[in-house]
């Protein structure tokens, strides 16, 4: 389990596909701090360490995970936000992110609100009830708050640290990004939709 509160961004070293599953090596910024089996999110997903070796680690994403996230689009040397899971001592300073990414979204948008950022996104409208004004979502792993949804777009502002410090900075208007939407929600429209279904 993660928070959505970035600890830092690391640079994709090296790429390849065994079969159907995608290989990702990157560069290590927590030193000896990690091991093998150990999770941690990059850009909202949540990967497995499976080698390290020096200053690389390595992961790897399967058939599935390639279907529903952006990983197809990633390249060697694109920034990549990371996040390790959290303790039970931890303080979830953002908002409860599995790392089990719902859908992609791509930007319409990116405006310069003279000091933030506001940045658009379009989803497919059937998961639109999914988002909420001023509920959370998580956007590359960002732990962030809904301030604009109509239809399939949906909007977000971000603050200059975290623009400065997350991989946002990178991304341009039809850039594909990953989505969770907020978990509670998710158990939510499940129950409404089995109570609708069972009459209750």
């Amino acid at each position: 389990m993660f928070t959505g509160i970035i600890e830092c961004m690391t640079k994709v070293y090296k790429l390849f596909y065994d079969k159907k599953n995608l290989y990702i090596s990157l560069y290590n910024p927590f030193s000896n701090k990690i091991r093998i089996n150990q999770s941690i999110c990059h850009n909202g997903i949540c990967l497995t360490i499976i080698d390290f070796y020096k200053n690389i680690y390595s992961v790897m994403a399967s058939k599935e995970t390639l279907l529903c996230t952006n990983l197809n689009y990633l390249k060697v040397n694109d920034k990549v936000n990371i996040e390790r899971s959290i303790s039970l001592t931890s303080r979830i300073d953002g908002h409860i992110v599995q790392g089990h990414v719902d859908t992609t979204a791509k930007i319409v948008e990116i405006y310069n609100n003279n000091g933030d950022y506001l940045f658009f996104f379009r989803i497919k409208k059937k998961l639109s009830p999914n988002m909420v004004k001023k509920g959370s979502i998580a956007i590359n792993g960002i732990s962030l708050t809904v301030n604009y949804c109509e239809n399939d777009v949906f909007g977000v502002t971000i603050i200059p640290y975290t623009y400065k410090n997350t991989n946002m900075h990178c991304l341009k208007n039809g850039n594909i990004v990953n989505i969770e939407f907020d978990i509670i929600g998710k158990y939510i429209s499940k129950f409404l939709e089995n109570s609708y279904e069972l009459n209750i």
